[in-house]
C-alpha cells in the first residue's frame, strides 16, 4: 500500500512538470487549489525514494534545474503544511507559512519559464542533480506525521535544515553552470531566504531541545 501511494505521489511530481509544458498550473500543485489537496498520498512518503525522470540526465541544464527544484520545493510546501496542525511554537508555524508561501511564488515562476523556454519537453527531475539527493535523503513525512507539539517541531527542524541545504547546493550549481540570468537571479534569491532560514532553525534547535 505504502509503494502504491510513492508511486501516486511522483506522478503528481510528473504531472505538475507536463502541465507547465502547455503553460497551464497543475490542479492542487503550487495554486490555490493546493491548500484542499489530500495529503494522505504524500505524508508517509520517504522523499529519498523519488526515482529521477527518464533521461533526465541528459536534458538542458536549465531544464533539469527547473524540473528538479519545482520536485524539491514541493517536497518542503508539503512537509510545511503539517506544521499548522502540530507545531507547537507559533515561530515555526509562522515561518512554515513562509516557506509555503515563498516557495509557491518560486514554483510558480519556474513552470511559467518552463512552459516558456522548454515547451514539451519531457520532465526532467534529476534526484543526481547537485544537491537534491542530501536534500531529499532525509524527508521522511512517515516519520513526521505522527508527532505534535515540541517533538514534532524538534523533528521538523532535524529534517527541514539538511534539505533547505540541498537547495543551497542546487542553487549555487546553478550560478555556474545555468545559462540564463532569470535563473541564476532566482537562484541567489533561494540562496539568501533559505541561509537566513537555516540560521533561525538552528537557534531554535539549540532553545527547544
Amino acid at each position: 500500500m505504502i509503494g502504491m501511494k510513492k508511486k501516486f505521489a511522483f506522478m503528481l511530481i510528473l504531472i505538475a512538470a507536463t502541465a507547465a509544458c502547455s503553460g497551464r498550473p497543475p490542479a492542487n500543485v503550487a495554486t490555490g487549489d493546493h491548500a484542499n489537496m489530500d495529503h494522505s498520498t504524500t505524508q508517509h512518503q520517504n522523499h529519498a525514494d523519488m526515482p529521477s525522470s527518464p533521461g533526465a540526465a541528459d536534458a538542458a541544464y536549465d531544464l533539469q534545474f527547473l524540473d528538479t527544484m519545482v520536485a524539491h520545493h514541493q517536497g518542503a510546501i508539503d512537509m510545511a503544511r503539517l506544521a499548522g496542525s502540530r507545531a507547537q511554537h507559533d515561530e515555526l508555524r509562522q515561518l512554515s507559512g513562509n516557506i509555503i508561501r515563498g516557495q509557491q511564488v518560486e514554483v510558480e515562476k519556474m513552470q511559467a519559464w518552463r512552459a516558456k523556454w522548454f515547451n514539451n519537453a519531457p520532465p526532467a527531475v534529476n534526484m543526481q542533480f547537485p544537491g537534491m539527493s542530501e536534500g531529499m535523503s532525509g524527508m521522511d513525512l512517515g516519520r513526521l506525521d505522527p508527532l505534535k507539539a515540541n517533538a514534532f517541531d524538534l523533528e521538523f527542524i532535524r529534517q527541514m535544515i539538511p534539505h533547505h541545504e540541498g537547495a543551497l547546493a542546487m542553487a549555487k550549481d546553478a550560478f555556474t553552470k545555468g545559462s540564463n540570468e532569470e535563473i541564476k537571479s532566482l537562484a541567489r534569491q533561494i540562496v539568501e531566504a533559505q541561509e537566513a532560514e537555516i540560521a533561525q532553525m538552528k537557534r531554535w534547535q539549540e532553545e527547544w531541545k
